[in-house]
């Protein structure tokens, strides 16, 4: 089956093709010759995945999905949540947005001094199939627990992996590699169910 994944983030396509295997051949916004600024102004993951995949089955009438993801932390009340990939540049308008290695500086400081780092990733996932009555919109989600260590580890993922032990690990997702995480990672359990 050909399917849409809407995105041009190169680390999460080949994750979601791993993931996928051979029995999708998966397209990323690039080889539809997309390159426009899907607008994502959600304030959950839920609307920004609906929103990216109904922009492409609008646009371009084919099979599309769209994922969201946010790392929660407890003691921040949830934060980043939605605005994981730009807590950074929320946190100090002269950071730049999508700046994975200032996104967890950032996060590390607010945590300081605080016990409790328990966090966990949650992923959304937004499907819409072509169907000769119109695409209808179906949501998956994946979640995993775990915990915000102190300094960062490994050099495998992306993202937050590196300050991000899953629970019933001694490694974080960046020590673990792409193997073991794409097996338990939020990611994967939200696509399980796709």
């Amino acid at each position: 089956m050909k399917i849409v994944f809407a995105t041009n983030n190169k680390h999460k396509l080949d994750e979601i093709r791993d993931i996928l295997g051979p029995s999708f051949e998966v397209l990323s916004l690039n080889d539809l010759g997309c390159h426009d600024d899907i607008p994502e102004t959600g304030s959950t993951l839920e609307e920004n995945a609906r929103q990216k995949a109904q922009y492409i089955y609008d646009k371009y009438h084919c099979n599309v999905f769209a994922d969201d993801t946010g790392l929660e932390v407890e003691a921040l009340g949830g934060e980043p949540g939605v605005y994981s990939a730009r807590y950074a540049a929320i946190k100090d308008p002269n950071a730049e947005s999508h700046d994975s290695e200032a996104n967890m500086t950032t996060l590390l400081k607010e945590l300081e001094g605080k016990t409790n780092r328990n966090a966990r990733f949650r992923t959304v996932i937004s499907l819409i199939l072509t169907s000769p009555t119109g695409g209808q919109v179906e949501l998956f989600s994946g979640i995993v627990e775990g915990e915000i260590i102190r300094e960062r580890r490994g050099g495998e993922g992306f993202g937050y992996d590196p300050i991000f032990q899953p629970e019933g690990y001694d490694k974080t997702f960046a020590e673990l590699g792409n193997d073991i995480k794409n097996t338990i990672s939020h990611r994967a359990r939200a696509v399980a169910k796709l």
